[in-house]
């Protein structure tokens, strides 16, 4: 291919419908909604998530790497997917907005859904009612600037649910550098490449922000390395663990009630009744 023809390419309409047509299976939109925790996952588990027999699974597979968006790498005897950009799983967040909601018709479907409004990866960053939190927490100390991190859908420009923000710019403070150094996260360390702060609109909680970036992927990971979350179990779903719950209320002064008596469980029968 020569020059000309490199630019004509790059330069060509998206071909929409392709794309489409690949994440419209029910099989395949399953695998990628697995991946879309920031995971590499072995094609085993995904052909579980996608309910079919691994020979199937491998051919969704392969169609989604040769569209460019899954990659695979090879470790001894087995295959380890993932996504191929963050651009994929924004994608695919974007399209839950317009998507209309699968029917429940098990308890293990409606824990599932529950657990991803609770706390979930939106790639590799925490979101949900967690990462809502957490952002809220970050304003709140003023760890953070920019925006009150409340989407305002009536007068919003380019932010839709379910996709990073551009409305607005947050910042890290002179406070907030300082302080999440101390916690583990020094920001002159994050990937030079890669804007340190981005928001998306959370899709589950709609009006709100949640944090992304450099920063936002960084504290998720301090979280995993602290054992303050972990993952579920389901793709996506993590949960926050009872040292999760007391450190980021000691951290960062967030409201952790929820997950406080999830942990706590319902009272007993007779404490319930008085």
């Amino acid at each position: 291919m020569n020059l000309d023809q490199q630019v004509d390419q790059a330069c060509a309409d998206p071909d929409i419908a392709r794309a489409a047509a690949l994440i419209a299976d029910p099989s395949r939109a399953r695998i990628l909604k697995a991946l879309c925790d920031g995971r590499a996952i072995p094609a085993t588990i995904l052909a579980a998530e996608a309910r079919v027999s691994p020979a199937t699974a491998s051919a969704h597979l392969a169609k989604l790497v040769d569209a460019c968006l899954v990659t695979v790498r090879r470790e001894g005897r087995n295959r380890y997917y993932e996504l191929a950009s963050t651009d994929v799983a924004a994608a695919l967040e974007a399209l839950a907005v317009i998507s209309p909601p699968l029917p429940v018709t098990s308890l293990r479907q409606s824990k599932h859904v529950d657990g991803l409004r609770r706390s979930r990866t939106c790639y590799d960053h925490v979101a949900g009612m967690l990462g809502v939190g957490l952002m809220r927490a970050l304003l709140d100390a003023q760890l953070l600037t920019g925006h009150n991190g409340v989407h305002p859908s009536t007068k919003a420009g380019r932010d839709r649910p379910a996709s990073y923000g551009r409305d607005v710019r947050y910042e890290v403070t002179a406070r907030g550098r300082s302080e999440l150094r101390q916690f583990g996260v020094d920001l002159d360390g994050l990937p030079p490449r890669r804007p340190v702060t981005r928001y998306c609109v959370d899709w589950s909680e709609r009006r709100q922000h949640h944090l992304a970036g450099a920063l936002g992927a960084a504290l998720t990971h301090r979280l995993f390395d602290l054992g303050w979350v972990r993952p579920g179990r389901s793709p996506r779903v993590i949960q926050v663990t009872p040292s999760g719950v007391d450190g980021l209320e000691r951290t960062f002064a967030m409201d952790v009630s929820s997950w406080r008596e999830q942990i706590a469980g319902p009272p007993p029968l007779a404490a319930a009744a008085r």
